[in-house]
């Protein structure tokens, strides 16, 4: 690491946090070198990101792509390597200061690991990481006194809202959602609610997986899961509430009834350029509030006979065990169908569902019985969809 600053790790460096990311670092010069870029099949994105970061070791989880990448990057100084071993061992490498997990999906558990298993400072964007494991994620991070900063807006909210706590206990926490495109529709056009009017999201420019989840608030289900593991919050303290202008990113309250919020323009740059800094505050060339121009601001309480997915994931976290891991594993299988038009809208909670009635539950599983759920998991949803 060069003097001064701070070697970073982006795991998922093409996506939508990933890309993001980099922007924080392009726009704070001689504060940020990068170390590892990574993708799982994106070759052209990531090699242009490679040669404009001047990246020392990048990845490609896709291995037939890595002749694809290593000609892309021919006559760089940037080593090219291949596949998700390979990764968990460079986040894990001593010159890695900070790891930015931005991977899409259950794939980013593996490096998550790996990253805090090596003390690593890891900013976690992968949500599913911690709804799939949160335990054995969260031991992880304690017995190797590793610690996870969270990038997602709500809990990057949460986290900032609890700087302020001084220590007080705390009674509640609230999630905002925007409640996505569907917000207004009845139930009969949300059934019949084709992909390309799903990620049409009102408010955030996310990666076609998570705005999927926005539009069936599995999300907000999966923030709700991922809320309890990061701040050892019991779920039933864990309230969600639909704010569809999005600039109270979450709320904390406390038990004399005070709440502390956080509010920003909605940016994904400002979580991001918050970990990344941490404790300082970075400049992200974003938008700032006009609260003279806000106009209001407006609270609804979810609906879950339109949005049942978020009732299944509180059922999931009530459940505990091996559920939620069953319940992410059966909802990256459906939304993947749904988006290749091959199921319906209301179709991805009724596949979930029946896969977490129909999984052998586990109260307490290790890191094997996590990957014998998502395997299983996943192969039921696979089958149901057939």
């Amino acid at each position: 690491m060069k003097e001064g600053k701070r070697s970073v790790a982006i795991l998922g460096s093409t996506g939508s946090i990933g890309t993001q990311a980099l922007d924080v670092i392009r726009r704070n010069p001689g504060r940020f070198e990068v170390e590892l870029l990574s993708a799982n099949c994106n070759a052209g994105l990531l090699a242009a990101q490679a040669r404009e970061f001047d990246a020392n070791n990048v990845v490609i989880c896709d291995e037939s792509r890595y002749n694809e990448l290593s000609d892309l990057l021919s006559g760089s100084s940037s080593k090219v390597f291949a596949g998700t071993d390979s990764l968990c061992a460079l986040a894990a490498a001593k010159d890695v200061d900070i790891v930015i997990g931005a991977m899409v999906g259950f794939s980013g558990l593996k490096p998550t690991l790996a990253a805090l298993e090596a003390g690593k400072i890891v900013a976690l964007a992968n949500k599913e990481t911690l709804v799939a494991a949160g335990a054995v994620v969260t031991e992880c991070a304690a017995s190797h006194d590793a610690p996870i900063l969270p990038v997602d807006s709500e809990h990057s909210a949460i986290f900032q809202c609890l700087m302020a706590a001084a220590g007080n206990k705390v009674e509640k926490l609230h999630l905002t959602a925007s409640g996505g495109p569907f917000r207004t529709w009845p139930k009969d056009r949300i059934a019949a609610a084709k992909a390309s009017d799903a990620l049409k999201h009102p408010n955030w420019d996310m990666g076609a997986k998570v705005t999927i989840d926005s539009a069936t608030m599995m999300n907000k289900g999966f923030e709700l899961i991922e809320a309890r593991w990061l701040f050892d919050m019991p779920p039933e303290k864990i309230n969600v509430v639909v704010h569809p202008e999005s600039v109270i990113h979450s709320m904390v309250e406390f038990g004399d009834g005070a709440v502390i919020a956080q509010l920003s323009c909605p940016d994904m740059r400002q979580p991001i350029s918050f970990a990344l800094g941490f404790p300082e505050r970075l400049e992200t060339g974003g938008k700032k509030l006009d609260f003279a121009k806000l106009g209001g601001l407006s609270f609804e309480k979810p609906d879950t006979e339109r949005f049942p997915c978020l009732a299944l994931a509180i059922e999931a976290i009530a459940r505990g065990g091996n559920i939620p891991c069953a319940l992410n594993a059966a909802n990256e299988i459906a939304v993947k169908a749904y988006l290749e038009d091959r199921i319906g809208f209301y179709d991805i909670p009724r596949i979930c569902e029946k896969v977490i009635s129909a999984v052998d539950f586990a109260a307490k599983p290790g890191l094997d019985g996590i990957f014998a759920t998502d395997s299983a998991a996943r192969a039921l949803a696979a089958e149901m969809i057939r």
